[in-house]
Order: structure tokens, then sequence, then C-alpha cells
């Protein structure tokens, strides 16, 4: 019988307890930032004591349903600094373990398809790469070795394949087009958006596709070759804002493909489908006006999910989930009587619902959408913020 994991906001990976000597942290081993054994005098609650919580994410079930693979985030105030490891559990949250222990830090982790191996993240080797392990977190390796490093990755579905992004430049600089000029650092700027926050703009993110095979990557393809536009979308995007087709043979992925001022006013991202084998990009929601992104496939490829503001410019709308059937293109607004925002979309194994995250009275609760009656029905209560869903 199938079974939905519900994955929260729990402060449960770290040890309290109350006594009558000063507040102490303590980080075992010490040159590794893990997790903290704290000592309370008082129930008071002070900043340092929440930094040493540990923040869970990437949480996700094996391809058999019979583990979950989770990261922790520990922080260490007195060296500004993070560290993240990998867990993993029984489906039944029986049988925990750490399975790495190192001080640069594991990223993204992901199952393989045929739940063999983890993909993680880590830049030791000098740059952010893609390394596999075992199932069990032994005999860790580098899979990848691209120039500058990579910012994510996504397994295709049947295993032939990795999706990849890294930041691509576009724009040449001052010195780029004066080589003479080796220490100059003036920019030349006619339009925006030539700096975004803390950031010049004169690369984006692409996605780049590699032939995959017994752990060794292949010659990789700039799916948006000279463009000057980003997937995932900056600065908060990430590999959720892509996907495959459960048949491997399209990408669908968020961009805002627009230059200048357009860009910097507007918030009308769009989905396109890139097709693998022939290499064609088709804007999927050309019309669509508003934030459009997060695409999720039903499990049997027919039907595409995803979230949809209305408006142009308007980054508070609503957000909206959306169905598209895939292969007439006609769309369906599945949240048109539901007066709250729908994220964090996931798909019922069966196809025949999607479970999604809404604000209600200042807590994240999970809904279900019936894909065949249109109907929606709110499946959790209680004072905690649900985060992301999972049926197992």
């Amino acid at each position: 019988m199938k079974k939905l994991s519900f994955i929260f906001s729990a402060l449960v990976l770290l040890s309290i307890t109350s006594c009558n000597n000063k507040e102490q942290i303590k980080e075992v081993p010490e040159d590794i930032i893990g997790k903290h054994m704290i000592k309370l005098e008082s129930d008071i609650m002070t900043p340092e004591i929440l930094w040493a919580f540990g923040r869970v994410g990437d949480a996700q079930v094996s391809p058999d349903n019979s583990k979950i693979l989770y990261g922790v985030s520990y922080y260490s105030v007195e060296k500004d600094k993070s560290n993240r490891e990998l867990f993993l559990m029984d489906i039944d949250g029986g049988n925990k373990q750490q399975i790495t222990n190192t001080a640069g830090g594991e990223y993204a982790a992901a199952w393989s398809p045929d739940g063999k191996r983890i993909g993680y993240m880590n830049a030791s080797s000098g740059s952010m790469q893609l390394w596999e392990m075992d199932a069990d977190g032994t005999n860790p390796r580098q899979v990848s070795d691209i120039e500058d490093g990579i910012t994510g990755f996504i397994y295709s579905p049947d295993g032939s394949k990795i999706l990849f992004t890294k930041e691509v430049k576009i724009y040449k600089t001052v010195k780029d087009e004066n080589p003479d000029l080796d220490k100059t650092t003036g920019r030349l700027m006619s339009d925006l958006m030539y700096r975004h926050w803390d950031s010049w703009v004169d690369s984006f993110t692409h996605i780049f596709i590699a032939d995959y095979k017994d752990g060794n990557l292949g010659e990789a393809l700039d799916i948006m070759k000279d463009e000057p536009w980003d997937s995932p979308l900056k600065p908060f995007g990430g590999t959720e804002q892509i996907t495959w087709s459960p048949d491997s043979k399209t990408i669908v992925y968020t961009s805002r493909k627009k230059e200048g001022m357009a860009y910097s006013v507007s918030t009308n991202s769009d989905l396109y489908a890139y097709n693998v084998e022939s290499g064609e990009t088709t804007n999927l929601t050309e019309g669509m006006m508003g934030y459009d992104t997060n695409p999720s496939f039903s499990p049997d490829g027919s039907l595409m999910a995803w979230e949809s503001m209305e408006r142009d410019g308007y980054e508070s709308d609503k957000s909206r989930l959306f169905i598209m059937d895939v292969a007439s293109g006609d769309k369906k607004y599945c949240t048109k009587d539901f007066d709250h925002n729908a994220g964090g979309l996931s798909w019922s194994a069966d196809g025949k619902s999607i479970y999604f995250i809404s604000d209600w009275h200042a807590t994240e609760e999970i809904y279900r959408f019936d894909v065949a009656d249109g109907s929606i029905s709110k499946i959790t209560e209680g004072v905690h913020d649900y985060h992301s869903v999972v049926e197992a």
C-alpha cells in the first residue's frame, strides 16, 4: 500500500540537555563542523542556540521505496562557516545513519535512477563537481571534471544521460577585448541589467547534457549555446526549475528570455521544451504573461504540471497550479477557485493526484488536487510548516 512521506520543518538533530552550567557549544570533531551538543541553563532561546540546530534538506525516497536520503547543514558561529553531511534512514524512520563525515560538504544529493548510487556535489577537487558514492555511502569517486565547476545536476530517468548546469560567460569585458590591458577592471555599460545584487552580469547559467555510463560522463552539449539568459533563473532558482520527461527524450526548463531594460522590469518567465534527439526548443507557455516555473511531469508523461502567475511585473501575484496535456498542448487552470498559492508540486505514483503546499493561517499545509474531478482537499493540520511531499 502506498503512503505519503511528509517532510516538514523539524529541529530534531540537536541534542539539548538542561543543567545548571553555563551554556556550552562543542563541535566534534574539531576540524569538521558537525552536530552540536548543547547544555542549557534555562529555556531561553538565543541566536547561538538557533544556529546550533541542524537544517534538514533535499530529502528524497530511494527508487525501491526502502530508504530516505537527506542532507543536514551545520553552522559554526565562531568560524562563520557551514558544512553539509548526508544521512540515510529506513522509510519508517528507523535505522538512521550518517554516511559522510567531511569538512568540504556534500550538496544536492540525489539517487541514481537504479538506486545503486548516490550523486552529489562536492568541491574538494578545487571546484564544485559531480561525485558519486555507493548507495550505502561507501566508495566515493569524482564523476565530472568541468572547467569552473557545476551548479546543479539531474539524472535522466533512464540513467543514460546527466543534465548539469554551469556558468557560461557571454558578454566580453574591457579586459577581454583588450588583452594588452591585463590589469584593467573597467567596464562599459549601455543598458540594464549590468549588475544583479552583488554580481556583474557577464555570465549566465546554462543547461548542459552529457551521455553517462559506468560512472563516466561523455562530451557535454550546451542546449542554450550563446544565449544571454539563465536557466535556472537567478538569484533564487535551482534544479526544481528544470525537469526530464519520463521517457528521457525531453528537457523542460524555466527561462526569462529577455535582455536589457525589458529583463529588469519583467517577471514573464516561460517553460521551454528541448527535444534531446532533434535539438529543437519550443516555448510551451507563450502568451502566458506571468511567472511560469517548476515543471513536473506525471509518471506516464501524458500531463505536465507547473506553477504560474498571471501578470507580468507583479512578483507577489498568486501562484497558480496549471496542468497541460502534453500531446494536445491544452492547458487547465486547476486552482481557479482556490484562494491561496500552490507550490512544491508532487504527482502521486498513479498520476491521479497532485500534492502541493499552500499557506493556511500562518502555516504551510499539504493539499491534494484530484486530476479527474478537479477537487482540492486539505490533508494536514498543525502548528508547523510542511515543506515538501513525496509518495512512497
